[in-house]
């Protein structure tokens, strides 16, 4: 191995080590994670995942997760598309300052803005829903779109829109079958961002959700009692946790490359 391939070699295995360790965990007892130091499960047990995919709250913590992520990742994108286009193709007064009020509420933390959600939700009747906690991340997220396909749009050059509508395209047409294909990288990058923002996040739907909605990490707070938390239980909903995500990274995972080399992401 030549030299200058071990630093990465190190640098990787010491970004593994954490991920190595939680799945570890997850195969041990509790019992035996409070024993003492061991690399390998010493008694291995399939116990802490049986738990998790046999008790209802368990695994809707993990469906309610992914419907309201999924929920939300769609409106963001969705909303985000045409008004990137719009700060993209046209100039009109205030846009600068309209597109950067946009990026200040993502420079806001999200618990700031959990009490008043709860209180419009509750009033409005939708506390304790997907559409709840979805609406709530569109914030966050619909500004961080609409950042990120902009650098996309702006690559794109205006001789196209007009070339379309020689040719006889309606606006609607031209927008959907010429124009974002030839941004879905944009697309696959934003879609990719907004669903780790909302996936990672607890701020905000651990106050927005009870019981029909609630997600996945706060089901696993649930794992403690008086002789404390129930470790393997809490390694193997975490080692689940990340398999979402790297499902969504497995896909886009060439859109995230071009998105770093356009200087946009």
């Amino acid at each position: 191995m030549q030299k200058r391939s071990i630093v990465p070699v190190i640098y990787i295995l010491f970004l593994m080590l954490p991920i190595y360790w939680l799945v570890a965990m997850s195969f041990k007892t509790t019992n035996e994670i409070l024993s003492g130091f061991s690399l390998f499960p010493q008694t291995f047990t399939l116990e802490n995942y049986t738990t998790i995919f046999t008790d209802p709250t368990w695994y809707w913590g993990y469906i309610n997760s992914i419907l309201y992520v999924t929920i939300n990742t769609v409106i963001s994108v969705a909303v985000a598309l045409p008004a990137a286009y719009a700060f993209s193709r046209y100039r009109f007064l205030g846009d600068k300052q309209l597109f950067f009020w946009l990026l200040t509420n993502r420079m806001a933390p999200a618990a700031v803005f959990a009490l008043p959600f709860f209180q419009l939700y509750s009033a409005v009747g939708l506390f304790d829903t997907h559409l709840a906690v979805a609406l709530a991340h569109c914030l966050f997220n619909i500004p961080l779109a609409v950042w990120i396909l902009e650098g996309f749009m702006g690559g794109i050059p205006k001789e196209l829109d007009e070339t379309a509508y020689v040719d006889g395209y309606s606006f609607p047409r031209f927008f959907a079958t010429i124009f974002i294909p030839s941004i879905k990288a944009g697309v696959g990058v934003a879609a990719f961002f907004c669903f780790m923002f909302s996936w990672v996040d607890l701020l905000l739907p651990k106050p927005l959700t009870a019981v029909a909605a609630k997600l996945i990490a706060a089901t696993m707070t649930k794992t403690a009692s008086s002789a404390g938390y129930e470790l393997g239980l809490l390694a193997a909903a975490g080692t689940l946790t990340i398999i979402p995500g790297a499902i969504v990274i497995w896909f886009v995972r060439n859109y995230i490359a071009k998105g770093f080399a356009m200087g946009r992401v």
